[in-house]
């Protein structure tokens, strides 16, 4: 019994000590995102990414929220600086992004029309030096002297609101500027259906002006039409501190969109959120580079995914990315007080590492944060 429990003895206390050592976490590459993409790159990573051409009953060209800036603050507090930033649909992704500062940012619809929209919206980026510029542009109407690097969103609503339309050449000049920047600068081979399609988005903002709405291109009659908040309206609303924290509400918030853009950093997609190929595609390409996903803003898509049987799919996607625990999503669903313009659509947040757990894919927690702790 004694020899036995001498030749027991250091097995057990090898055990133990095998016990007590951390088990090796697998690997995390040092955050390897791109300071910068090529034009080829850019192009070659939002086809590369993209599933053939969805549909929605909406082109969509602009938000209906107008409750978005709400969770600004929370939204702050709960996410983590460094990583990278997802979303579908127009400009409201805007003001999350100049909030958030993310590396890099991947726009996922299910229209390609979408992707139309964020073309037209880079080149007009890069081709605006102030707000100021960019409002002229982007409503092809000329810019009232008055207007200054320190003048606000309110200020610059306001302004182009009684401003004159500039005729049908300067707009047409406008869209050949746009072109150029796609087709000349950044060489990008777009088709004839893009090119349309692009000039298709960019002609509903030169009819409407500020006024433009969520239902103006699709009813075509009326400044706008329906019950839906207006663009200068959206940028001009408050985060509920009466503080306008809109893309357009300082120049340090448009140039955190524009320097994205400069760098073709923001690449946008085409792809069902609950489709096999996009969301999966995106989060490899994250994961590879040992970043993570800071935030995903979502809209209402949860809703139409789950009437089409797919929701489960979408979760599996999203479980599939490289998430911590502060990965936040921002949705939006009814209950912002009814009536009134924007349809009473109220923005929440949740977390996604959390509310994803199990659905087919472990996430693995990545980023400086995480692996300090395991």
């Amino acid at each position: 019994m004694t020899q036995r429990r001498l030749f027991l003895a250091p097995l057990l206390a090898l055990l133990l000590a095998v016990a007590a050592t951390p088990s090796a976490a697998p690997a995390v590459p040092d955050d390897t995102l791109p300071a910068r993409l090529s034009d080829e790159e850019f192009w070659k990573l939002s086809q590369d990414l993209s599933e053939p051409n969805g549909y929605f009953r909406s082109d969509n060209l602009v938000s209906n929220e107008i409750w978005f800036q709400y969770t600004l603050d929370d939204l702050l507090k709960r996410t983590r600086p460094g990583g990278v930033y997802l979303g579908v649909g127009p400009e409201q992704n805007f003001t999350y992004i100049a909030a958030l500062k993310p590396k890099m940012v991947f726009i996922t619809d299910v229209r390609r029309g979408n992707l139309h929209t964020h073309l037209m919206y880079k080149a007009l980026f890069e081709l605006s030096a102030d707000r100021a510029e960019f409002v002229s542009r982007l409503f092809t109407k000329p810019r009232p002297a008055s207007l200054t690097t320190k003048s606000s969103a309110a200020d610059l609503m306001n302004a182009y609101w009684d401003i004159q339309t500039s005729p049908e050449p300067v707009y047409k000049k406008n869209l050949q500027d746009i072109f150029d920047v796609l087709q000349k600068k950044h060489s990008l081979p777009l088709s004839k259906d893009d090119l349309e399609g692009i000039e298709y988005v960019y002609h509903s903002f030169y009819w409407f002006g500020p006024s433009i709405t969520y239902n103006s291109s699709s009813s075509g009659n009326g400044r706008g039409g329906g019950n839906m908040v207006d663009y200068a309206t959206l940028m001009m609303t408050t985060d509920g501190s009466s503080r306008q924290r809109s893309y357009l509400a300082s120049e340090e918030t448009y140039s955190v969109l524009r320097e994205l853009e400069q760098r073709n950093l923001f690449v946008p997609v085409v792809g069902n959120f609950g489709g096999a190929k996009a969301l999966r595609a995106v989060g490899k390409y994250i994961r590879e580079r040992g970043s993570f996903v800071m935030a995903m803003y979502l809209s209402n898509v949860e809703q139409y995914l789950q009437q089409d049987g797919i929701w489960n799919n979408f979760c599996g996607n999203v479980a599939s990315m490289p998430l911590n625990e502060s990965s936040t999503f921002i949705r939006s669903a009814s209950g912002g007080g009814g009536g009134g313009p924007g349809g009473g659509l109220l923005n929440s947040l949740g977390a996604m590492q959390a509310e994803t757990k199990g659905c087919g894919f472990a996430s693995q927690p990545v980023g400086p944060d995480v692996r300090l702790k395991r």
